[in-house]
This record gives C-alpha cells, structure tokens and sequence, in this order.
C-alpha cells in the first residue's frame, strides 16, 4: 500500500508560527511522552490524518513553534521530564472529573490529580492551566439516575485556590462504540438529556465557579451557550491564538480552525495535532470516550465497578 504523505506548513502567508497540539486524539503526556520529546528533539513530526490517512510530515525548527498545547488527565510523566521543555511555552489543559472508577478506569485518584495541578501552577504559573470539567456526564444504573458532578465544587475549590481561573465545560456526545462498549454491564445506560433539562442539571455549577472568579466556556455546545446566555459563559476556544499571543508573545495564528467542529460552536484557531487515535491508542480507557478504541475492557470494567 503506497503511504500519501505531504508536508505540513503553517500560514507562509502571514508568517504565523505552530501551536502543536499534543493531543486532542489521545493522552501523549500520560502515555507516549517519550515518543513526543523523541519528535521534538529530532524536529519532526510525522502524523496519520485519521479520515484521509494521508500523512503529513512536520520538519520545524524551535523557532517556528509558538507555543505546545497539552492535554491529558494525568501529567505526573510530564512533570518528572520538564527539562526538555523548558525552551518552549507550554499551556496545559487538564482534565479533572469527579472520580468515578467505571467511567475512568484509568485514571489516577483526585487527590494526585489535585496535587499534579499545583505542581503545573507552580512551574509555568496557574494562567498556564486551563480545567476541564469534561465531559459532564449521565447515567441510570439499576433505575437509579446520577452524573459525575458530585465532586464539582472540591475541584473548583482547590483549582481556585491554587490560581486556576479558566474552566472549560463539555456534554457527553453519543457514538455508536460507546453504545457497544457499555452493552455488557447490566442495569447501566447512559443517559443524554436534551438541552434545556443539561442547562439547568450544570446550571448551579456554573454559578459557583462564577462567583469563585473563574471564566467559564462551553466546548461545541453552541445550543447550551444559547440557553445559558444570561450567563457570562463564553464559547469554547481550546486552541486559543489570542490567549496564547497574550501569554508568550505575538505570533500563533489566529486563523479559524476549519478542521474543527465550528457547527456545534468550536471556536478554536488553528493548530497542528501531532496525535492519532489509532497508532497512540488512549489507555485512561473511559467509558464514555469517543476516542476510545474498541477493544476488550469489560474485566477491568467489572473490577473498578465492584
């Protein structure tokens, strides 16, 4: 099979800088750092587009990057590997849920999770870190309904207190593999609650980062930021061109990322996501994620739900 490969560029036109996105598609500080600092010091990158399979080779200089976007719900490989990234800016986004072992089975305690945000705070600053309460969801198990908001206010809390002022807010998305994945757990089913009924289910959480001073986005829920609109909730951008400009200087591109989901309400600019779902398989191995491959995982499952 012949590999389509071409090299990716950022904006010549307008001389804009990368913002690398490390990634929307799986957890690389989590469980494939060392691959990624492998790319970085080699300076290229090689990356599987995951609708065309095209790949496109990255090759960059340090100085045609702006800046590193991360993602992850544990950055404890990150923070024991700092010294190769200390040349570039850094901005974190970090995932924290209530603790709910069926759903992340992979994932470490809170209470770790906590204390790996203040260690990020304490190395690039807390206007480095952006939460993720991500995504709120439903379910029914044995026709008892619950969500994973209970532990909402504790995290807000700690993340107020440590300096944390940005908060990021996602609806559970329905996927036929997750329909698949939870068929073996008897008296479970996720529940999707239309629009108006999810507003006021995270409505009182909202207000309570609010009044804790910390700005709230909505990620693709361009309905639930219709409803919510006497709110000051703002649309979600993840890949902030701006923000970042703010943060380390002039240069990322603030061009739309059509790439992204702008018909839900993504407001993200472009960047490039050196991630794959398919080769970099996510091993939080959540039970609602969209990116979640299929594969076995109903024994684990069991155990963390006994």
């Amino acid at each position: 099979m012949t590999v389509k490969r071409d090299l990716y560029s950022a904006s010549v036109e307008n001389s804009a800088k990368t913002v690398l996105s490390a990634s929307r598609r799986t957890d690389i500080p989590a469980f494939y750092l060392d691959w990624f600092l492998s790319c970085l010091e080699r300076r290229r990158f090689d990356v599987e587009n995951p609708f065309s399979r095209k790949t496109k080779t990255f090759g960059f200089v340090s100085s045609d990057i702006h800046s590193i976007v991360f993602w992850s719900k544990n950055y404890t490989p990150l923070l024991e590997s700092k010294i190769p990234l200390e040349d570039f800016n850094l901005f974190f986004h970090f995932t924290i849920n209530t603790p709910v072992p069926l759903l992340e089975p992979g994932v470490p305690p809170l209470e770790d999770r906590l204390t790996q945000a203040g260690k990020l705070a304490d190395w690039r600053g807390p206007d480095k870190l952006m939460w993720r309460f991500d995504p709120v969801v439903v379910w029914e198990k044995n026709g008892i309904r619950e969500s994973n908001l209970s532990s909402f206010l504790k995290i807000a809390g700690e993340l107020t207190r440590i300096g944390v002022r940005r908060l990021t807010i996602s609806a559970m998305d329905r996927y036929r593999k997750i329909d698949v994945r939870t068929r073996g757990l008897p008296g479970f089913e996720f529940v999707y609650p239309a629009a108006a009924e999810f507003a006021e289910l995270i409505r009182p959480y909202i207000e309570a980062a609010l009044e804790m001073g910390t700005e709230v986005s909505l990620c693709c829920e361009k309905e639930l930021l219709a409803i919510l609109s006497p709110l000051p909730v703002k649309q979600g951008k993840c890949i902030n061109g701006e923000l970042l400009n703010d943060l380390f200087g002039p240069g990322a591109d603030l061009t739309t990322d059509r790439g992204q989901r702008r018909q839900y309400g993504c407001g993200c600019t472009l960047s490039f996501d050196v991630g794959s779902y398919a080769l970099q398989p996510c091993m939080n191995n959540c039970l609602y994620c969209y990116a979640n491959p299929e594969r076995k995982a109903a024994k684990k499952r069991s155990q963390a739900d006994a």
